[in-house]
């Protein structure tokens, strides 16, 4: 079985994206949308574009919530004038996110941001995540896309 599915996205500040959503110089990437368990949902015609985006948000927002600040020499690109990222520091940047991404979840509410944590951030399949919250089969779709769009609503992605 083939578990690869590769697309070209362009590359934007809150990820890949799907061709014509990104604003000035474009940079494409390739996306594997097998590679999670939201992606897979997506490509199978499960989930909409914007369940998808909010997701991918989410997501984006809980690996910068993670990164630590740096402590060593910093390797990074050199900045050029204009494209600072708001001014913040790493550590602010990294406070930013957890902040969107807590807001997010209490946007979803109460119940739904354990299906959206276990999906969308650590990458369990729907029938993982729906065994380990005791829930009946195939329930876990229904109830992620409720979620998901709770946090679209949250992102304000139309």
């Amino acid at each position: 079985m083939n578990n690869r599915k590769l697309v070209e996205r362009d590359l934007t500040e809150e990820g890949p994206r799907r061709k014509g959503r990104a604003v000035g110089k474009r940079r494409s990437v390739t996306v594997n949308l097998a590679e999670s368990p939201l992606g897979w949902l997506h490509a199978h015609g499960h989930l909409d574009d914007r369940l998808y985006d909010a997701g991918e948000r989410l997501r984006a927002d809980y690996e910068r919530a993670q990164l630590g600040p740096n402590v060593t020499m910093r390797w990074d690109a050199v900045r050029i004038r204009g494209t600072a990222e708001q001014g913040l520091s790493p550590t602010e940047r990294q406070i930013s996110a957890h902040t969107r991404f807590n807001g997010a979840l209490k946007q979803a509410g109460r119940g739904l941001e354990d299906i959206l944590w276990r999906v969308v951030c650590a990458g369990e399949t729907l029938p993982v995540a729906e065994k380990a919250l005791a829930w009946p089969a195939r329930s876990g779709k229904l109830v992620l896309k409720l979620a998901l769009d709770r946090v679209a609503d949250f992102y304000r992605i139309n």
